[in-house]
């Protein structure tokens, strides 16, 4: 994954530029009538409290009913069984043609006061009329919270309560369980029919990579965003998702000259060849230039994987359940399967 907040300029500038517990411990903490979580409470209509990983304990007098989080992180939510208390969400929400993003997952935008829906905007008006009960998104490096501007986060922090969730140099699976466990903390039913049918999907994918890799062998990934003036080679050590993808047996070309933050490292396209790659996890977010965009760049054109045309889209902000991430692996199952040795 890439990018965060002011005091970590190395990821923010992508942006501006263009488990340790299984799910069948968190069904049996959280599937009964309270939790014996240490993290949270179960909904059952008293005090509400979890702990987050700022090892800050939220306790309000009842469940949260009015929710505003980051829009990949109402996604999250909402693929565990949270829909209707979330009411507000910042971050991208809609696309140009009015069309829900991408990361928006299964939530219903129209449903939802956007807040703001690019990086820096959150309606700090929109929000108080909101009367939330909570805030909730990623926390990418200690003490950011992801898409909620430094300028204005004291303000909208005195407003209503908030839970940060780990979202870096941690493997995937590891966000994913702590969203389930707050989703289980304000009402989701894990055990229910979706749930158990997601983290089925999501095992078989995992499955899938490690027997595509087993199968093709050697092939070598970078994962990479694509901006104007530079090509950003992404860090497996630090970013969730490919610290995960790497624990399943996958090849990913660790940059050896790291930005401040060490996410990634910037390449200038004069030197967009420096790490050979079979196969290009390509970030396809809309602040990302597409291969379309980047067809013009001689060094791009040239590079082994985009000559094969191994290139496969990358969510370089992965929807943290297991609905949002089992498609992730089944991608990359899929491209590792297909490529071939380039070098």
């Amino acid at each position: 994954m890439l990018n965060a907040r002011t005091a970590n300029l190395s990821r923010r500038g992508l942006l501006t530029a263009g488990g340790a517990i299984t799910l069948g411990v968190l069904l049996g903490a959280c599937g009964k009538g309270e939790s014996d979580s240490t993290s949270g409470k179960k909904a059952d209509g008293g005090p509400w409290s979890f702990t987050d990983d700022r090892n800050e304990s939220v306790r309000t007098d009842a469940t949260p009913k009015s929710i505003v989080a980051f829009t990949g992180t109402a996604a999250a939510l909402v693929d565990f069984g949270v829909d209707k208390q979330i009411v507000g969400v910042f971050g991208e929400t809609l696309l140009p043609s009015g069309e829900a993003d991408p990361q928006a997952g299964n939530l219903d935008v129209t449903g939802v006061e956007v807040l703001g829906n690019v990086w820096g905007e959150f309606s700090l008006d929109k929000y108080a009329a909101l009367n939330p009960d909570l805030l909730v998104t990623h926390m990418y490096d200690p003490g950011a919270l992801w898409y909620v501007p430094d300028e204005s986060k004291d303000k909208i922090l005195q407003l209503a309560p908030s839970v940060a969730i780990t979202t870096a140099r941690v493997p995937m699976t590891k966000p994913i369980e702590r969203y389930a466990e707050l989703a289980a903390s304000l009402g989701a039913d894990l055990k229910s029919q979706a749930n158990t049918a997601a983290k089925e999907r999501f095992d078989a994918a995992a499955e899938a990579v490690r027997a595509a890799v087993a199968a093709n062998p050697g092939i070598k990934v970078l994962a990479a965003s694509g901006s104007a003036d530079v090509l950003y080679a992404s860090n497996p050590q630090v970013n969730t998702d490919l610290m995960y993808f790497a624990e399943l047996g996958v090849e990913i070309v660790r940059p050896d000259k790291l930005d401040a933050g060490d996410y990634y490292e910037s390449l200038s396209w004069e030197n967009a060849d420096k790490y050979p790659a079979d196969l290009i996890l390509l970030d396809r977010r809309g602040v990302a230039l597409q291969p379309a965009d980047l067809a013009a760049k001689p060094t791009w054109a040239q590079l082994p994987a985009v000559k094969a045309g191994q290139i496969t889209g990358w969510d370089s902000v992965p929807r943290f359940s297991y609905a949002g991430a089992a498609p992730l692996l089944e991608s990359l199952a899929g491209a590792i399967r297909d490529a071939r040795k380039l070098a």
